[in-house]
């Protein structure tokens, strides 16, 4: 069980590490999450092939899940721009929201009662957001698209706890990595005419970007989903949602540390110059985290029923 956990916290690293990759990458955010969902699917399409799982499903099925997949590729798109018009920490910042929109769609979308305790951690969620925003102000912008961003991810999050009743997690990820791809294709010619400024796709790679590439989408998205799924089985819920929840805490710790690497001449990264953040951003982000954090306690002690595991999609 020590090495499931340690495993899974692992798995969790990686997630936390992708706006670290994303705003290492040169590739546009477009043009990066079309190679992401492109070889996501690639890899997926290999491992249902080598798992000898069945993939063929009826057609008004795979369309559902073709277009959860377009959602999936819109926010990943303004989960990379939150990262280059912010510092990743704002961007993370941000995208802990995911648990207050989940609260707001939850019951709109699947006809639950409203829990008065999911109100009261969104308010505190609500403060350590304007705690942020007031802290950094010059990068209100990047916030803002990253807030947008968990709200997409939390709309097709609520969307998989109703489609994995019906489908294997493996083949439920693979269609919507395939629909997002897809999506993204059919939004080219829009945006390379009104969103380039006239520069056109940029879909060449520079420098490590392969490397970078391959991570992101090979480890931190193939192997990271693949390995979820297998521990999900011996781990339960509970402790896998409050893990997950971790994300935004990692990440943040890991760009904070590759900026005092950089201070120190360590490493090359002025990417992350931006890293350098006001006490009020730390509160502000704390709040934001333990209401995230406090969210499952609370849960399990108002005995409500443990939310369905979402094993889509990994940021």
């Amino acid at each position: 069980m020590i090495k499931d956990y340690l495993k899974l916290h692992f798995i969790v690293l990686l997630w936390g590490f992708t706006a670290i990759l994303g705003k290492l990458l040169t590739v546009p955010p477009v043009e990066l999450v079309f190679w992401r969902t492109l070889l996501a699917a690639t890899g997926l399409a290999v491992l249902l092939g080598a798992r000898r799982m069945p993939w063929r499903i009826p057609t008004g099925q795979a369309l559902r899940l073709l277009a959860v997949g377009a959602l999936v590729a819109a926010h990943w798109i303004t989960f990379f721009l939150a990262a280059r018009l912010s510092s990743v920490s704002v961007c993370l910042a941000g995208l802990a929201t995911l648990a207050l929109w989940t609260s707001l769609l939850e019951p709109l979308l699947l006809w639950r009662r409203v829990r008065g305790y999911e109100v009261g951690l969104g308010l505190i969620t609500m403060v350590g957001l304007y705690l942020v925003s007031q802290a950094e102000l010059d990068q209100l912008l990047g916030l803002g698209v990253a807030v947008l961003s968990a709200g997409l991810s939390a709309l097709f999050s609520v969307l998989n706890s109703k489609l994995i009743k019906q489908h294997p997690p493996l083949r439920l990820t693979f269609y919507e990595m395939l629909g997002a791809c897809l999506s993204i294709v059919l939004f080219f010619p829009i945006y390379s005419h009104y969103f380039t400024q006239g520069h056109g796709l940029q879909l060449a790679w520079h420098g490590y970007d392969w490397l970078r590439l391959g991570l992101l989408a090979g480890v931190c998205t193939v192997y990271a989903f693949s390995s979820s799924v297998e521990l999900m089985k011996r781990i339960s819920p509970f402790a896998v949602n409050l893990t997950i929840n971790l994300e935004p805490v990692y990440g943040i710790s890991m760009a904070a540390a590759i900026y005092w690497l950089h201070t120190q001449g360590v490493l090359h990264a002025p990417q992350f110059n931006q890293e350098r953040m006001s006490t009020g951003f730390y509160i502000g982000t704390l709040l934001i985290v333990l209401s995230v954090l406090i969210h499952p306690l609370v849960a399990r002690l108002m005995k409500d029923k443990e939310p369905d595991l979402k094993p889509a999609i990994p940021v």
